[in-house]
């Protein structure tokens, strides 16, 4: 079934990037596009090359009416966990956006407690234009953060894995131990800790 848009004049797309990471924030993105001001190409960010998710990711900063970036740091996903975090973070994302939206359309099976109506879209990234755009600016900002993690901790290769739990990190981490950015309460680093005590 194709997905049908809501009548609704300012729908914003929300997605996140970063819950299955070991390490970082999660990060989410609000976006309410013009559609006087389209954008060709818009996509889930996993099926688009780096180069050009990049050039869209300006382009969606120029053109969207309004965009917003979301987040909640290891801390938080630590206190509350990522499902919870994740939630909180897509609140921030809508809640900061310059123009109210009439309806939020959510990518997957769940939407945050938002003031105006919403609807969760199962592979949202890939059938609605919001939330695809949503999707590469959550996704561009934090590759960008994995980038300059790694320039801090070259040991760990993130700008390489952007943080999961690939197996060059999971060694590293056996190495290494966790750094403060790490996500202490998932269990490969809680493991790592527990060598290190």
């Amino acid at each position: 079934m194709d997905f049908i848009y809501p009548k609704a004049n300012l729908i914003a797309g929300v997605d996140e990037v970063g819950r299955g990471p070991l390490v970082g924030a999660v990060v989410t993105a609000a976006v309410i596009l013009d559609p006087n001001n389209p954008i060709v190409g818009l996509a889930d960010s996993k099926k688009l090359t780096e180069k050009k998710r990049e050039k869209l990711f300006d382009e969606i900063k120029e053109k969207a009416l309004c965009w917003c970036i979301g987040r909640a740091e290891p801390e938080e996903i630590d206190k509350i966990n990522i499902l919870h975090a994740t939630m909180l973070a897509m609140q921030r994302a809508v809640a900061g956006l310059s123009i109210t939206p009439d309806f939020v359309l959510v990518d997957g099976n769940r939407c945050p407690e938002l003031l105006m109506p919403s609807q969760a879209v199962v592979k949202g990234d890939s059938l609605v234009q919001e939330i695809s755009a949503a999707s590469i600016l959550a996704k561009v900002v934090r590759d960008r953060e994995m980038v300059e993690l790694d320039k801090i901790f070259p040991e760990y290769g993130f700008a390489k894995h952007k943080g999961y739990p690939t197996p060059y990190h999971l060694e590293k981490l056996a190495q290494h131990g966790a750094t403060e950015f790490h996500r202490k309460s998932f269990a490969p680093v809680r493991r790592a800790l527990e060598i290190k005590q």
